[in-house]
């Protein structure tokens, strides 16, 4: 018995010592910047999970419906009824973006997720951003009009072709609402536990000349278009495309108000990262993020949209519109050059 224990106790005084080496290890490759081996799920962050997951239900039932050949929300007369590739293709297509978003809210909350490639998760999220930008800005700016004023539609509503009964959109604007919010819930601890070092601290030096020239022609190109989205968003309705004009109304004009805000947030943030500063870089770099995600992908989704059928069955966008889709598109590509530039800067530092 006392030869065992003596043989024992050390063995175990080993093993302790060994850990305790590789804890310190451990301690020191964490300091050091290594990548976190899962993120911290807390009780919000799996509440938010859940929300996000359920949020993308309504649409996802609603797509898989359309395309097995149900009629839920489409009244009599809707060109969703006429028979076509380029519709059935198109709701294809929106479906599968939107069970990528399940894909996404895993991939944040899952250790899996720590382990991709920066770019096979920031690509999507930047898309994400995006693309929901507007609907979670937007749409209760709506809702809040129309109760105020009942009348806020436009008069002409009631003669236009029907599209799709009006709970439909309730329905998926409110689900996409959550997911935006539910997802930057998620994007956010999830990119300071993984790269919080690149956005932290103050902007640093100003990035080289050519970075300064880009950054100058997103603000040029930026002013420009969210001058008409202004116009626009006034009540103006030059370039519009008379069933565009025909349908105007105060809840219409929300719209492009908001692309109008997202396009000045993005050249702001492309110059105060080009020029640099003492100033904290967390706040530039989520206003370039935003800014050009939003016009980026608001530019391009409806110009890819504008060269097709038409799924409303109306007129396609008028030349002055496509131009506008176009010049959204190139301020979001400058202001993210800018963007992806400044954080190569902060990698090599």
């Amino acid at each position: 018995m006392n030869s065992t224990r003596a043989v024992h106790v050390p063995n175990k005084m080993s093993k302790m010592s060994k850990g305790s080496k590789g804890s310190k290890g451990s301690k020191g490759s964490k300091g050091s910047g290594a990548r976190p081996s899962g993120p911290a799920l807390g009780a919000g962050r799996r509440v938010l999970r859940g929300v996000a997951l359920a949020a993308t239900v309504p649409y996802l039932v609603l797509k898989s419906a359309w395309l097995s050949g149900s009629r839920a929300g489409i009244p009599e007369g809707s060109p969703l009824l006429e028979p076509g590739m380029f519709l059935t293709l198109a709701n294809a297509v929106t479906l599968a973006m939107d069970a990528c978003v399940i894909l996404l809210v895993l991939a944040l909350t899952r250790p899996w997720g720590m382990r991709l490639p920066p770019w096979l998760l920031t690509v999507p999220a930047f898309a994400a951003t995006g693309l929901l930008t507007p609907i979670l800005t937007a749409f209760p700016a709506q809702l809040l009009i129309r109760a105020v004023d009942p009348g806020a539609r436009a008069p002409a509503e009631g003669a236009v072709r029907p599209f799709l009964d009006s709970w439909v959109f309730t329905v998926v604007y409110t689900g996409f609402t959550i997911q935006g919010l539910a997802l930057a819930g998620l994007f956010v601890p999830y990119a300071r536990e993984r790269w919080g070092r690149h956005w932290q601290g103050v902007r640093g030096r100003g990035l080289p000349s050519p970075t300064g020239v880009v950054a100058g022609a997103a603000a040029v190109c930026a002013v420009l278009v969210a001058g008409v989205h202004v116009y626009w968003a006034l009540g103006g309705t030059g370039g519009m495309g008379a069933e565009r004009a025909a349908a105007r109304s105060a809840t219409a004009g929300v719209v492009p108000g908001v692309h109008a805000i997202c396009l000045l947030a993005a050249a702001a943030g492309a110059l105060l990262l080009a020029r640099g500063g003492s100033r904290r870089v967390w706040w530039p770099l989520a206003l370039t993020w935003t800014g050009s995600a939003t016009a980026l992908c608001w530019g391009l989704w409806p110009l890819i949209a504008s060269l097709g059928t038409q799924l409303d069955g109306g007129e396609h966008p008028s030349g002055t519109v496509r131009l506008i889709y176009a010049g959204q598109m190139i301020t979001g590509v400058l202001a993210a050059a800018v963007l992806a530039r400044f954080l190569a800067s902060r990698r090599e530092a």
